[in-house]
């Protein structure tokens, strides 16, 4: 008689440690959080002239004193009017700085406030939010709950400040934004890549406090075996797909990808230039070789696609590149984050502008998942192969505009933060999407492969 075989119940999430906070100490947190944002928005903002904050370094990108008003504006509907139910301080400029109103390659023609205005206000609105934060009730409603709100702004504005890094990666001029290199590799032989064995794991969350909708239910996810990528593809190997004349070659490209790289005629990643001796780059102002190492980055969906055929591989699904930073086998539990539950923090990742690079591959052995996948978190985003959807039983919450609009194909799930995406803004769930085209933003990507299965 054969034993009858029984799939293993998938655990539930761990709760949180916000929901363990006494209401002061959440408020605390919330300030703190909120803080770290605006400081790293007067980072940005302030190491430039008034006239680099007006002007519009790229059709791709805002003028930087729009998105520092445009911050402003968010905070003061969902914090100062919406949770706190004041006055509106500045009801006539909301559809200036509504992001769907006016596409960015308008938006310097609009009557934008000007710098010394743009900062008075933006410092009206959190002296209002922090009153807000100081009396709000943290619970009785979904927007408050955990404060949620507050987390959702802090969010918000972090993604700002990593869109203004980008907006001073295409600025022209002397640098003007200065930090310490990465650590250096720490790493000892690993091997190139690792095998995810088949099986239902949780995907996405219920339970994460400050946790957007897209990342919304947990549900369980069944994934067959596949091998992803120890590590992102480096410069050194996506130099051997240029070499071997992998943007010359239709066999590696789709349809739109080869379109797409001949109308624009693409050769290398964004900011490389071939040289004498050897590739160069442009980094925030500075010139320099191309670190062999480093995770590529600015490449597009279709470029790291192609790249992917060449290598005889694939891009991973949005499921296997969560369930390889997330599943640990032992428990067959999900975690928060690659390493385990714990906040990030400088020996897990490459995050929060604390480098204005890339690290070199095997620079943080704390932050590998228990597969053993390293640096999942931070240094690049990283494209997938899916396309952007809502996960069964989404529900858009606060409101539509933040995902469900852009659910479809022509937007492509990129994972895993950049060096510029600040810990708050970054989780193992969280689900960033853009164009394929676009290569402006810290993307880089990893491969994958099918793997048979045993008999």
């Amino acid at each position: 008689m054969t034993a009858s075989r029984t799939t293993p119940a998938i655990p539930p999430e761990t709760s949180h440690p916000l929901l363990e906070l006494a209401p002061e100490e959440l408020r605390a947190h919330a300030a703190e959080t909120l803080s770290r944002a605006r400081d790293r928005s007067t980072l940005l903002t302030d190491a430039v002239d008034d006239g680099d904050l007006v002007r519009q370094h790229s059709k791709l990108m805002s003028p930087l004193v729009w998105d520092l008003a445009h911050i402003g504006s968010q905070e003061e509907l969902w914090l100062v009017r919406d949770v706190g139910g004041r006055e509106p301080l500045r009801p006539d400029i909301d559809d200036l700085y509504d992001a769907f109103q006016h596409p960015r390659a308008e938006r310097p023609s609009l009557p934008l406030l000007g710098p010394a205005e743009a900062r008075r206000y933006v410092g009206e609105v959190r002296e209002k939010a922090f009153d807000v934060l100081e009396k709000a009730p943290l619970a009785g409603t979904r927007l408050t709950h955990a404060a949620f709100a507050f987390g959702m702004i802090a969010q918000h504005e972090q993604q700002h400040d990593e869109t203004m890094l980008a907006t001073h990666q295409l600025r022209k001029g002397e640098p003007v934004l200065h930090a310490p290199a990465p650590p250096p590799r720490r790493t000892g032989p690993v091997p190139a890549e690792v095998v995810v064995p088949a099986g239902s794991f949780l995907m996405g969350t219920s339970v994460e406090p400050w946790a957007l909708d897209n990342e919304r239910p947990a549900h369980e996810v069944h994934v067959d075996a596949f091998a992803i990528d120890t590590f992102p593809v480096t410069n050194a190997q996506y130099a051997e797909f240029i070499e071997a004349g992998g943007y010359r070659q239709r066999r590696w490209w789709s349809d739109a990808g080869w379109d797409y790289r001949s109308r624009h005629d693409i050769g290398a990643p964004r900011f490389w230039r071939r040289e004498a001796d050897g590739w160069r780059r442009t980094r925030f102002g500075v010139d320099e070789a191309v670190p062999p190492d480093e995770p590529v980055v600015h490449v597009s969906f279709h470029e790291a696609e192609a790249y992917a055929a060449w290598a005889g591989k694939r891009l991973p699904t949005e499921a296997e590149w969560e369930k390889a930073a997330r599943y640990d086998p032992a428990t067959g539990r999900s975690r928060r984050y690659p390493w385990g539950d714990d906040e990030p923090g400088p020996e897990h990742a490459n995050l929060g502008q604390r480098h204005l690079r890339p690290a070199v591959a095997g620079a943080y052995p704390g932050g590998a998942s228990p597969l053993g996948v390293h640096q999942l978190i931070g240094d690049v985003w990283e494209w997938t192969s899916s396309d952007f959807t809502g996960y069964p039983g989404f529900t858009a919450f606060p409101y539509r505009e933040y995902s469900e609009v852009f659910f479809g194909p022509e937007y492509k799930v990129l994972r895993g933060g950049s060096f510029g995406t600040d810990p708050v803004a970054i989780r193992g769930t969280f689900r960033n999407w853009d164009y394929p085209i676009r290569r402006q933003i810290f993307a880089g990507f990893r491969c994958a492969r099918d793997v048979r299965p045993e008999r």
